[in-house]
């Protein structure tokens, strides 16, 4: 069977899940970045020329308006819907155009998550307002001296002011996306007239008001990251969005809905430099032969291609189970860390092994790879670093390993509805509650696939380890040690997810995706190994969870002619 999940190619979108405006907008969008060509796309990026133009065109077509709209407050607009589906391929669309555009795009959407999550229709309405003139959105939350720690923000609500002002904000914020031109900006801060938690405030601002004082860009290139002031803002009865508890949750309840978006943005990226690798290493000669033809080269393409289809396969299933989520079905809560931290951190390793082929190539000012290989690693980074969510997904790991529960089956969700429950989250705690399908079953089903099998025994022995060898006390605080039993954890819910989409790929191309799994399982168990706290039972469980992956020629024939058949396919406009 051939696969049917491929790298993008915006010549050949494929629009058999998406509406005729949905489809129209999209095509429209990759017109207009083939039309203004490689040449300036790659000019501006190196000019650090902020997306202005870029903006005109959402402003002009409605982009955001349309796919940023929940359909509650679409004002009849039958096109305006939250649909994740669609949104995910934009935002790969625009990864693959360049990290700029899709951060426009990104931090809009955080922007947007505590104005549609708030019961606040006044601005709702403004929000709705603003899209539709073509408006962008930023998200106030992170600040200099205290990052994304929201339990410290020293951004100060005084209460009072007069004429309908209920508080005068002052403090600053730091790293905050589209903080120069955004006429929704959602800032969190705290009352100085309340302590504890139900100080806490989330309200909206205006970038072109006077109180609101733009400082700095605090990064080089054609983002604008900005730092910015609110001196003595008022805050008005209509500006406030949520207080105390809830204003904690709209918090993290929007980093849920927003951290998806780096898996797709991610995957853009790599596709895009695949293209420009694959062309280049396949036409370049080098002592008589095809760079393609020394066999370090091919193996480093068959890599970099089983994990992007399998970043393709988890983000695809990960985005079902959030599209199906409802109050008793939050196992979104692990799926969507692991599209952040896991599906990210896999783009960098694609990058790099295409990097390695490419060498010197993939730094010249005339390829999208030198972009590409400089951005990449910053979607690891953003809505919270790997450690951050590498550790949120420990929570989940006793229920998902020990604790599995019926549920009904989560079909595909390419469906054009509005997804009103990312806005309906509820309170931001409860994560030991969650429970998890059975995951042996899949396992066992694809167990014939002679690596599928092979890592199952992995994964067996990662259970043996947690019932025999489990962290003790001491190793609990030990947040070093840790962070390496998630990551083998993070392998064992990555290939259970890319199991249940395993329909749409080749045998040989699922097998070969289980073959790095098997290696980075190994990779994980000797760190663990070499921890200095490691018990003996847990260098003697290392050792024995080792495997190598099975090596099969014609396997790996097969998916070198699926990564060939890029060759030439895609190259962008002058």
């Amino acid at each position: 069977m051939a696969s049917q999940v491929s790298l993008f190619d915006p010549t050949k979108l494929d629009t058999s899940t998406l509406d005729d405006e949905s489809a129209r907008q999209l095509r429209s969008l990759i017109d207009w970045f083939e039309d203004r060509g490689k040449a300036r796309l790659l000019s501006d990026d190196l000019d650090a020329v902020w997306t202005a133009d870029f903006l005109a065109f959402v402003a002009k077509e409605k982009l955001f308006a349309t796919f940023c709209t929940p359909a509650a407050h679409a004002d009849g607009d039958p096109n305006k819907r939250w649909d994740a589906s669609r949104n995910a391929v934009l935002s790969e669309i625009l990864g693959f155009y360049g990290l700029s555009y899709w951060y426009a795009w990104q931090v809009t959407v955080l922007g947007l998550g505590p104005v549609w999550m708030s019961d606040n229709d006044a601005a709702k309405r403004r929000a709705a307002a603003l899209l539709d003139e073509g408006g962008v959105a930023a998200f106030g939350l992170s600040e200099r001296a205290h990052g994304a720690d929201v339990y410290s923000t020293d951004m100060l609500l005084a209460p009072g002011g007069g004429d309908g002002v209920e508080f005068t904000a002052s403090g600053e914020k730091y790293y905050i996306g589209n903080g120069n031109v955004a006429g929704t900006v959602s800032v969190f801060g705290r009352r100085t007239d309340v302590e504890g938690p139900e100080a806490y405030v989330f309200f909206v601002a205006d970038s072109g008001h006077d109180g609101y004082v733009l400082r700095d860009n605090v990064v080089h290139g054609q983002m604008f990251v900005s730092t910015f002031a609110l001196e003595n803002y008022p805050v008005r009865a209509e500006d406030i969005l949520h207080t105390g508890a809830d204003a904690f949750s709209a918090a993290l309840n929007t980093v849920n809905v927003g951290k998806f978006n780096l898996c797709t943005g991610s995957i853009g990226i790599c596709e895009h430099a695949f293209h420009e690798a694959i062309t280049h290493a396949h036409n370049r000669i080098l002592y008589g032969n095809r760079v393609t033809e020394f066999p370090h080269v091919r193996a480093s393409f068959v890599d970099a291609y089983a994990r992007l289809i399998a970043m393709k396969l988890f983000s695809a299933r990960a985005l079902d189970y959030f599209r199906s989520a409802s109050a008793e079905d939050r196992r979104y809560l692990l799926f969507n860390p692991m599209t952040k931290a896991k599906v990210t951190s896999e783009g960098e390793t694609v990058v790099r092994t295409l990097h390695d082929v490419i060498a010197a190539k993939g730094y010249e000012k005339n390829t999208y790879f030198r972009e590409a290989a400089q951005l990449i690693g910053t979607l690891p980074k953003l809505e919270g670093t790997v450690h951050v969510n590498v550790a949120l997904m420990l929570k989940f790991m006793p229920a998902y390993m020990f604790a599995p529960t019926e549920f009904p089956a989560v079909e595909v969700r390419d469906d054009a509805s509005d997804d009103a429950f990312f806005f309906a989250q509820g309170p931001a705690r409860g994560a030991s509650k969650v429970r998890f399908q059975d995951w042996v079953p899949v396992y066992e089903k694809y167990s014939a696939v002679p690596n599928v099998g092979r890592f199952y025994e992995q994964v067996l022995a990662f259970r043996q380890f947690l019932t025999e060898s489990a962290p003790n006390e001491e190793q609990q605080r030990d947040l070093d040690f840790l962070l390496n039993v998630g990551h083998l954890f993070s392998l064992v819910v990555y290939g259970h997810l890319i199991l249940e989409s395993a329909d749409a790929v080749s045998t040989e191309v699922l097998d070969q995706i289980f073959d790095f799994q098997v290696r980075d399982f190994s990779a994980y168990a000797v760190a663990l190994y070499s921890k200095p706290s490691s018990t003996e039972a847990q260098q003697a469980w290392a050792v024995g969870a080792l495997r190598k992956p099975v090596v099969n020629a014609a396997r790996f024939d097969a998916v070198w002619g699926e990564v060939l058949a890029y060759d030439g396919v895609y190259e962008m406009r002058p």
